[in-house]
């Protein structure tokens, strides 16, 4: 008769389950404010914004100080290591002020990306050596979930077969190492919007990419129940000439994950991958409003999508900080509602 050693105890269980719950309950979605230093100078130089880690700091202050009303629409934002550990101008950490307002606190733990030497254009992520000591720090600093991305390109013949299982394995590793430390993962496997091809291969691609995951997922014993699935939405690449229609992503994104994602995971938490904030917010909203079984929370995880007229309408400037924390009001509640099938464009 086969033994069955235990992954996690039923405490360590029904807590990873409650942060998941709760970052995707009641209509609420995730901020991702982990852009790197460089993605931050791509966002401020054209501002005229100094990239410097005190702007940065400032720059996210101005988020995190948001009116407590965010904690409506958020139930998390991610974190960089360097603003976790940052505190406002009052002394107090970041990720604590989130907290106060109900919003938990995340981290990215990636390292970013290395080539598959020997394929087309494959990448992997790496971050896993030192992990398991990192997390542990997280947790006891107030981290309550993670962030993991990997990157997968649809070319002629890609993603190779390699891509698909060492993405996957990889990110199969990151979460038990997550869960091990009482961290929620996030498992980010996206299929990136480059390229002319259009939605039904993007459609046959993700549903590859995400087969590869949970059956990855499966093999490394992860509970389910304490994940999140950050994917792609089901769109057409940016050179495509043909045109859909938000219904016709919605009925294909939804369609995509009723094929692959167990309905144990709690939360299917998009990104925006490249759209405008307006084109993000549309979209949500009509995979809400596809028809179909939906027993998942089906919501948001953007940055550029709740983020980008914020940049622009902050600027560097104090006396912009009420303006800019009203834009991301506004952006969050969109998603929010959009979240919920409910969003009407005015």
């Amino acid at each position: 008769m086969p033994k069955f050693f235990q992954y996690l105890n039923r405490d360590q269980e029904e807590e990873l389950s409650r942060i998941a719950n709760q970052i995707v309950s009641d209509g609420k979605g995730i901020l991702a404010a982990d852009e790197d230093s460089d993605s931050m100078g791509r966002r401020f130089t054209p501002l005229g914004i100094d990239n410097t880690e005190e702007t940065r700091r400032l720059y996210r202050q101005m988020l995190v100080n948001t009116d407590k009303e965010i904690g409506k629409y958020l139930g998390g934002v991610i974190l960089t290591p360097e603003t976790f550990w940052q505190n406002d101008d009052n002394g107090v950490p970041l990720r604590r002020v989130l907290a106060d307002k109900g919003v938990l606190p995340g981290i990215n733990v990636d390292l970013g990306t290395v080539t598959l030497a020997g394929e087309q254009c494959d990448v992997t992520t790496q971050g896993l050596d030192g992990l398991d000591k990192k997390c542990s720090v997280y947790k006891k600093a107030g981290a309550c979930f993670a962030k993991w991305m990997c990157k997968l390109t649809i070319v002629e013949h890609g993603p190779s077969t390699l891509a698909l299982k060492e993405n996957a394995n990889v990110l199969a590793r990151y979460a038990s190492i997550c869960q091990q430390n009482g961290i929620v993962p996030i498992v980010e496997p996206a299929v990136l919007p480059d390229g002319s091809h259009d939605l039904e291969t993007c459609q046959k691609v993700t549903e590859q990419v995400w087969s590869f995951v949970y059956k990855a997922l499966m093999d490394h014993h992860i509970y389910l129940e304490g994940t999140l699935l950050k994917p792609n939405m089901i769109t057409a690449g940016q050179s495509c000439t043909k045109t859909y229609t938000p219904e016709q992503v919605g009925e294909a994104t939804l369609a995509s994950v009723q094929h692959c994602v167990p309905v144990a995971v709690p939360g299917v938490a998009f990104l925006s991958g490249g759209q405008s904030e307006l084109q993000s917010t549309i979209n949500l909203n009509a995979i809400n409003c596809a028809k179909g079984r939906k027993p998942w929370a089906l919501t948001f995880c953007y940055g550029r999508g709740l983020q980008g007229s914020v940049f622009e309408t902050w600027a560097g400037k104090a006396e912009n900080t009420k303006a800019a924390q009203d834009k991301f009001l506004s952006l969050s509640k969109a998603n929010s509602e959009a979240s919920r099938g409910k969003f009407k464009q005015s």
